[in-house]
């Protein structure tokens, strides 16, 4: 039996100055799970939690930076004490970076000591190891920089525990090749798949962001989705619609006020999603900061309702995504295979509101069947002009017959004839019900441009509707099967349910628009609905539409990125 050959360690090379140096904390992600890495690293991909906001409030004091690092010769020759906190060290022939804890020691023999916010794990060492290598990689760090450091420690805040870990050859080679792992994934600018059926995942911060069950179950259907993409958040719109107002920050509070300094509303921070200016309406600069710090966009709207567009901080870092995004826009047969599931999916949508919300005692067999071809049709065009006109003829047989889905509660004359509707009209609306449909139509397409922008597309580039200036066309592509669901239903439901009236609007120059009391109460109901709770068709959780809107989205990143073949458009049973 031939002896076995010796392994020749190599040192690092050196990193070239458009590199990236990887963060100590991605290596311990990493080794926990490589895709978590990639989203957070390459993707620049963040969501808090309980765990994560938990971990920071722990870490308050050792993030304080106290106490000196001197330099390793210095140190020897004094035998100085050592005991410094919350110090950066970086390395190009390692290409790491990363924040110490807490460095304690004695002349040029240091100890790193990283804090956890949990409790000492029950297994043979007494750490996991993601923590094993990200100190092994602050004691690699160390000795880059002239100490000697042979172990290193976890300080477990729950549990008050300390607990060794000696950095041995199996550590150390773990460790090298985490970093070289890291690297290579990297730079080959693919997204590892995701875990299956992990205990990891439900815990996990980014699990919305990474859908791992939701990736796994549209490419092989083998295991149902647990409900990992419905955490309920508190946070809703903010709008502001008072003539002359002002929105200013005091503390945590967002603080509405007239002209004459009365306050008008507050909300806390944390509470609002993002604030919606309709007219003239004044905001502070050090508001304006504080939000788009906090990546809680501002959209602007005349006092109409036209959406002109919104403000937020520096956007999201996914490169990789807008660079997908680009790609299949400037490809046709891509264009038009997703064009071609929109559209069918919005005439499925429309053929369903039909006949969930159908008054007269005689149900539209023939209208349905109609509808139903013309969803076939739309998935057999072969070009978006073709899928254009196939659109129209839908539009004209729902919208033809939309009369019939809308009974007033109140049944006098005057209400009938205010809300008749024989077509669609608009650029003006020249009635009550269209105005409504081009109100709820415009909050729509802003309610996509900021769910689309948070999660890094860019929402001026589509794939069916063709790029203008100004004109968010991805926002109004992923829109379209959901103008039935989430802007006709609430217009059906304000005039079935006598939420607006015919008093509530004005008609000036033949254009008709909703007053400032009928759009207020009509944005209330147009906000319920997002917050309304469904059963996923595919997935089979429930989860809100706004919550839906934004799980859509992903689905489409993961489609353009590559990790699914097809792009899974929303269609109600």
């Amino acid at each position: 039996m031939e002896p076995k050959q010796g392994e020749l360690e190599l040192p690092f090379p050196d990193l070239g100055a458009d590199l990236p140096l990887i963060p100590l904390r991605m290596l311990n992600e990493h080794v926990y799970c490589p895709r978590l890495a990639y989203l957070e690293w390459v993707q620049g991909e963040w969501a808090d939690s309980a765990d994560t906001v938990d971990g920071r409030h722990k870490h308050r004091r050792v993030d304080k930076p106290s106490g000196d690092l001197p330099d390793a010769q210095a140190a020897e020759e004094e035998r100085t004490e050592i005991h410094a906190r919350s110090v950066t060290l970086s390395s190009n022939k390692l290409g790491l970076i990363g924040k110490l804890d807490l460095i304690e020691g004695e002349g040029s023999t240091v100890t790193p000591v990283d804090y956890k916010r949990g409790k000492r794990p029950h297994i043979a060492r007494g750490v996991y190891d993601p923590e094993r290598v990200q100190l092994c990689a602050q004691g690699l760090l160390l000795r880059e920089h002239g100490y000697t450091c042979d172990a290193g420690a976890i300080y477990y805040v729950a549990g008050k525990e300390r607990v060794a870990v000696p950095f041995e050859d199996e550590l150390l080679t773990l460790t090298r090749n985490a970093i070289a792992e890291l690297r290579t994934m990297a730079a080959g600018g693919r997204i590892p798949a995701p875990l299956v059926d992990s205990p990891k995942c439900p815990r996990c911060s980014l699990v919305t962001i990474c859908l791992p069950d939701e990736v796994q179950f549209l490419k092989h259907e083998e295991l149902s989705p647990r409900p990992l993409a419905v955490p309920y958040h508190e946070a809703l719109p903010l709008y502001i619609q008072h003539y002359s107002a002002k929105l200013a920050k005091k503390g945590e509070v967002l603080e509405v006020t007239d002209k004459d300094g009365h306050v008008l509303a507050s909300a806390r921070l944390r509470e609002v999603s993002q604030v919606v200016i309709q007219g003239n309406v004044y905001i502070t600069t050090p508001c304006l900061q504080e939000l788009m710090q906090r990546d809680i966009p501002v959209s602007w709207h005349s006092y109409g309702g036209f959406f002109f567009g919104h403000t937020t901080g520096n956007g999201h870092k996914n490169v990789e995504l807008r660079t997908a995004q680009y790609r299949a826009s400037f490809d046709d047969r891509a264009c038009l295979r997703l064009a071609r599931g929109l559209v069918a999916a919005k005439i499925s949508n429309c053929r369903t509101q039909l006949r969930r919300n159908w008054k007269p005692d005689e149900k539209p067999e023939q209208l349905l069947a109609d509808m139903k071809r013309m969803r076939g049709r739309a998935e057999r065009a072969e070009s978006l002009e073709t899928l254009l006109g196939i659109e129209g003829q839908a539009a004209a047989l729902y919208f033809g017959q939309f009369r019939q889905t809308l009974k007033p509660a109140s049944a006098d004359d005057e209400a009938l004839l205010a809300f008749d509707f024989t077509k669609r009209n608009r650029r003006p609306p020249t009635d009550p019900v269209n105005a409504m449909l081009s109100f709820a139509y415009t909050m729509l397409a802003r309610t996509w441009t900021t769910t689309l922008a948070a999660v890094g597309f860019d929402a001026f580039r589509g794939f069916y509707h063709q790029p203008r200036y100004g004109r968010p066309a991805l926002a109004l592509d992923m829109m379209e099967p959901f103008r039935p669901l989430l802007a006709d239903s609430v217009v059906m439901q304000v005039i079935n349910n006598g939420e607006v009236h015919p008093t509530d609007f004005a008609s000036v120059a033949g254009s008709v628009n909703l007053d400032a009391s009928g759009r207020k109460r009509f944005i209330a109901a147009f906000e319920r609905r997002l917050s309304q709770e469904i059963t996923h068709p595919l997935f089979g959780y429930r989860l809100s539409y706004r919550r839906l809107l934004e799980l859509q989205a992903r689905l489409l990143g993961r489609h353009l990125l590559g990790e699914l073949d097809d792009y899974p458009n929303f269609t109600t049973r």
